[in-house]
């Protein structure tokens, strides 16, 4: 089921739990009895004496030196409050006896007892009278029957002497629909927490929920997939320079579209085309059910040799190439008349162009390749001179003007002139990485970048065209594979790889004018 995935369960999830918190903070204020709570807790307990056996040695001066029988004596402050959520009067208090409360200092013996009290409180004050039931005798405090306000305290200071320092330390007595009990809330000094537990509790779970739900979102890919998906099989060949991107956008289809299935065959522009006209022919040959548009789809580095008219052409992207050269050769920029004086074999060596001592080795693509056909039209104005070397090395012919070999693919020419010294060549402008030991060269001083398209005067440039023999069915492959190809997610992907997609607005005027 679409709707059952993993984004929607974390916010069905978060919606139920914040309504089910909802609901039971709404029930628990409704429904659940307001608790009555004494608390109490020790906020000092600390030697006084100078018995060192206390657990540290201290300075006494004055009283304290002079007040017999205090060598193990020890000082205590008590907090008690109403810290539940009703106030409390003395008939709350359920004991028999006069007083409400005990206070034990097992194995110590109250000495003396001090009782303060919070400002404006003063009128507790009162209530602490041996008429109504303040006393002490050995280990024990009796303590009143003081009515508190909710969040009301007082306090005892305890002189004590007879045991160590951190002896037990207890109150006990009834409290009418409540409890006496050692208090958990923050010390007097401290900041109040703003939210209680449960509520921290409930914040700190839907806060997960939604940062979970938000990193799925983030995380997982909203690319539509495309809109006309087909089913069938479908061939591309054609230009090597364009493959990458064919290649990605090809296993993206596949993914997303089922019953898909789509081989990428690069073996050159020219070869590619040679190839479709000769399937389309066969197949309008054959007539029958097999007549119409094969599944095949021809790229091209330009526009497609003179003839084959039946071919329909579908502009797709415009490419970069750029010349490379080894580098062991420092220069960095090459007229557009000294390129054109290296391949017609008047420069041979690198030091006449200011370089080091060595002999140009022309590295260059065999005649099926779209990137030679946009170089020699493009940048050499004619067609590069023959071949006279098999190892990119030495010449195979004397009489050739300059050693020049051709080499199949684009990665053979970049590690190639990688490898030899003096070595110059050419490629598409890749985004990848590149094998070490080249450079690539600008012209005339202007740079390939895609970014500089349509006002830079840099010529080594060429339309990627797709070509398919005849209009192929819209519901057929083919048709579905272009459209994605030029389209939405195509467009980013031939981006990412250097190139202007053609149906960008500015892609649309520099297709249209070149």
């Amino acid at each position: 089921m679409e709707w059952f995935s993993a984004e929607n369960v974390v916010a069905v999830l978060t919606a139920v739990l914040g309504v089910l918190a909802s609901i039971g903070v709404l029930w628990y204020e409704r429904r659940v009895p307001r608790h009555k709570r004494i608390g109490y807790r020790v906020q000092m307990d600390t030697p006084i004496g100078s018995d060192v056996s206390q657990g540290r040695a201290n300075v006494r001066l004055g009283l304290f030196s002079e007040t017999p029988d205090m060598s193990d004596a020890t000082l205590v402050l008590l907090r008690v409050e109403n810290d539940g959520s009703q106030s409390i009067v003395d008939s709350d208090y359920t004991g028999r006896e006069l007083h409400g409360l005990t206070a034990e200092f097992t194995g110590r013996t109250v000495r003396g007892i001090a009782v303060t009290q919070p400002p404006g409180a003063a009128h507790l004050m009162e209530h602490f009278t041996p008429a109504s039931g303040m006393r002490h005798s050995g280990s024990l405090i009796r303590l009143p029957r003081v009515p508190l306000n909710r969040g009301e305290h007082f306090k005892l200071l305890v002189l004590l002497t007879g045991a160590d320092v951190g002896s037990p330390i207890r109150i006990t007595g009834g409290i009418r629909d409540g409890e006496v009990t050692v208090n958990r809330a923050a010390r007097p000094d401290d900041k109040p927490p703003l939210f209680g537990r449960a509520a921290r509790l409930i914040t700190v779970t839907l806060t997960v929920c939604v940062m979970a739900l938000a990193a799925i979102i983030l995380v997982r890919d909203d690319t539509p997939p495309p809109l006309d998906c087909a089913r069938g099989e479908l061939r591309v060949t054609g230009s090597t320079a364009f493959a990458p991107v064919v290649r990605e956008l090809a296993a993206t289809y596949m993914k997303e579209c089922e019953g898909s299935r789509i081989e990428v065959d690069p073996r050159g522009s020219n070869s590619g085309i040679r190839e479709l006209a000769d399937e389309g022919a066969r197949s309008a040959k054959a007539g029958g059910a097999k007549a119409g548009s094969p599944a095949l789809v021809a790229l091209s580095d330009g526009p497609k040799p003179p003839g084959h008219p039946e071919l329909r052409e579908t502009r797709v992207a415009v490419s970069l190439f750029s010349l490379v050269v080894n580098d062991r050769v420092p220069v960095r920029d090459l007229s557009l008349a000294d390129i054109r004086r290296i391949y017609a074999g008047e420069i041979r060596n690198w030091r006449e162009l200011g370089g080091p001592d060595l002999e140009i080795l022309l590295v260059s693509r065999d005649a099926n390749s779209g990137t030679r056909e946009v170089f020699q039209r493009r940048v050499l104005d004619r067609n590069e001179p023959a071949q006279s070397s098999r190892d990119c090395a030495t010449k195979d012919d004397p009489q050739a003007p300059v050693i020049r070999c051709e080499l199949d693919r684009t990665d053979q020419v970049l590690a190639t002139v990688a490898r030899l010294d003096g070595a110059l060549g050419y490629s598409e402008l890749r985004s990848g990485s590149e094998p070490r030991g080249l450079h690539r060269i600008a012209i005339d001083g202007a740079h390939p970048a895609v970014d500089t398209i349509g006002t830079s005067p840099y010529p080594y440039r060429e339309i990627e065209y797709a070509y398919t023999y005849g209009r192929p069915p819209a519901d057929s492959l083919a048709s579905s594979f272009l459209g994605y190809l030029s389209r939405g997610r195509g467009q980013d992907v031939i981006h990412i790889h250097g190139h202007l997609p053609c149906a960008t607005p500015k892609g649309l005027r520099v297709c249209g004018e070149d």
